[in-house]
């Protein structure tokens, strides 16, 4: 199902021609093959296909009479360790099977959007990456026309899941905490619903619960370096309510630990920390980042092998888990032998 429930739209290929100022057949090209069409002309006729929610039929790719032997991968970016690590699988294994990949950044909030659109006249398939990536409205509507797998999200109608194991492996982590006698715990990170973060949202709340407990306060940030050092300000800023912080991926832990040893608390005696991803730099840093590691390009790989097989025509199978795992260093109170 869609995230809203609501039905798909009826745009037709006259409506986006009409309002893009275009006759059909230069709508057609757009989606078969864009670099037929001059530029400005294409983005026209993206823009209008955006603002009418309009995804191409399938029978526009039966008119293009061949297949690109290409995928399609959809990501917010490519910062950080994350949606790098997920890229590099996806493409590692796309060539593994001759196929090459076709990237597109793009985002709900419209800045960049149109991308995803531009990508489907390019690639035989699709795959989804977070939810930021796209809302499930528009990844339904692909799903309905094009292979389509989606990637550490909520689960869409007619697209292949592929998840990462998030809410248990926060619990144990969180309960972790607990048990060094930590009791005024927040957390860091966006828990956007579907999210691999709101996963580890629930599953802190969920250790909290089981103990009586309550979160002191939850940081919305954006999983980003810059984000964490804002949240690590704030913290600085007013008084020390906080014995542990629960962070939604390293990136933010690493800045958060960074910030707060700058402004004189000490990481882990004042604060805990914990991260997720088990990054290079989580290994390296003083005191070593309490985090989880879970097989990012794996998940990257799955999708694509997942996604080859849709398009070579295996129907839709059930949402798939890739395990995760507590790595335990001296920013949780550890001992640094740990």
């Amino acid at each position: 199902m869609t995230g809203n429930g609501d039905s798909l739209p009826t745009a037709t290929i006259y409506q986006v021609a009409e309002r893009a100022g275009v006759s059909i057949a230069t709508v057609s090209r757009t989606f078969s093959d864009s670099s037929k069409v001059a530029p400005r002309t294409r983005e026209a006729v993206l823009e209008a296909a955006h603002d009418l929610q309009y995804v191409p039929a399938a029978a526009a790719r039966a008119l293009a009479g061949r297949r690109t032997r290409a995928l399609g991968a959809v990501l917010p970016h490519i910062d950080g360790h994350y949606y790098a690590q997920l890229l590099v699988g996806f493409e590692i294994a796309a060539s593994e099977l001759g196929l090459s990949v076709v990237l597109a950044l793009a985002s709900p909030d419209g800045v960049r959007s149109t991308a995803a659109l531009d990508l489907l006249g390019r690639v035989d398939g699709v795959a989804f990456m977070a939810p930021s990536a796209a809302d499930d409205a528009f990844v339904a509507r692909v799903a309905a026309v094009r292979p389509t797998v989606t990637v550490a999200r909520g689960t869409v109608e007619g697209a292949d899941a592929i998840h990462a194991e998030n809410r248990t492996p926060a619990r144990e982590l969180t309960a972790h905490l607990i048990d060094h006698g930590r009791r005024r715990i927040g957390f860091v990170g966006r828990p956007e619903p579907g999210s691999d973060i709101a996963g580890r949202h629930r599953g802190c709340l969920d250790a909290l619960e089981a103990e009586g407990l309550s979160l002191v306060r939850l940081h919305e940030a954006d999983p980003v370096e810059d984000a964490g050092r804002e949240v690590a300000e704030r913290i600085l800023r007013g008084p020390l309510d906080l014995d542990a912080l629960v962070c939604g991926n390293d990136e933010l832990a690493l800045a958060v630990v960074a910030r707060l040893t700058e402004g004189g608390v000490r990481v882990p005696e004042d604060v805990a920390v914990t991260g997720w991803d088990d990054s290079l730099a989580a290994r390296y840093i003083t005191p070593g980042l309490t985090t989880v590691r879970q097989e990012v390009a794996e998940l990257g790989a799955l999708a694509a092998r997942r996604l080859a097989a849709r398009i070579d025509g295996d129907p839709a199978l059930e949402p798939v888990t890739v395990g995760s795992r507590a790595v335990l260093r001296a920013s949780c109170g550890c001992p640094r032998a740990a």
